[in-house]
């Protein structure tokens, strides 16, 4: 059989086409072209959509939250210089992210943000096959009293299983009891993420001060390894502007 010619697809081209229209290409090379570009769009749309059921498959077990599921770098709300020093410092630690042992800790006022920023790094985490956890100091503290008398899962199963996520954050610091038991668990994961070289994250309405009594310094200690970020939010609330539908 012998080949195709280039000219040979042209003229078989206008063969089936109606006299009446007007061939979209006039040459091979803009028919290829086309081709191209049509296989990238096709592409792109695959990405997108396998982006899309990843993301989806993992939500059930990373704990972020139906209204930040959508929070992104891109619709995170900048009115002033200290969200923009925000919204850089959460990008460059996701782009830093391999390798590094580097935690955070968002600290600021109820409905500031932190909680978007920290969603916005771990939905870009789990888009670069991360796996990540937010869960509340609250949420781990019954998971763990959960274990008692049970037979299926034990507290140390569970602090592993805190322990091997890629990334860790650990939301409402300060607003737990603060008994000695928990204070034992926080250092025991944040102890056992470092020595892994585990990243964690923490939220917190709490200061450098108040943060040293509510975990320990043991804990703020390795909460610096690497060039870890502390993170000031202290800007009004907007929470009251936050429908849902921004993101």
């Amino acid at each position: 059989m012998s080949p195709v010619k280039n000219g040979d697809i042209m003229k078989r081209l206008r063969k089936m086409m109606p006299k009446t229209v007007e061939p979209a290409f006039n040459s091979p090379e803009e028919l290829l072209q086309w081709q191209r570009e049509q296989g990238q769009l096709r592409s792109e749309a695959l990405e997108r959509e396998n982006r899309a059921m990843k993301m989806q498959r993992t939500f059930n077990r990373s704990g972020i939250r139906p209204l930040h599921q959508n929070c992104s770098f891109d619709n995170y709300l900048v009115e002033c210089e200290g969200q923009m020093k925000a919204l850089m410092l959460a990008r460059q630690y996701v782009e830093e992210f391999e390798g590094n042992i580097a935690s955070f800790i968002f600290s600021g006022k109820p409905g500031t943000g932190k909680n978007h920023l920290a969603a916005a790094i771990c939905n870009d985490l789990l888009l670069r096959g991360k796996s990540v956890l937010i869960i509340t100091v609250a949420d781990i503290m019954s998971s763990m009293k959960d274990t008692f008398g049970n037979r299926n899962t034990s507290e140390e199963q569970l602090l592993n299983d805190l322990s091997k996520v890629d990334l860790l954050v650990i939301d409402e610091i300060g607003v737990q009891t603060e008994s000695r038991y928990e204070k034992v668990i926080i250092n025991q994961i944040v102890d056992r993420r470092s020595s892994s070289k585990h990243p964690t994250g923490m939220l917190t309405n709490s200061n450098m001060e108040e943060m040293n009594k509510l975990v320990g310094e043991r804990v703020m200690d390795r909460m610096r390894l690497g060039n870890s970020l502390w993170v000031v939010f202290n800007w009004e609330s907007y929470r009251h502007r936050v429908s849902g539908k921004e993101y």
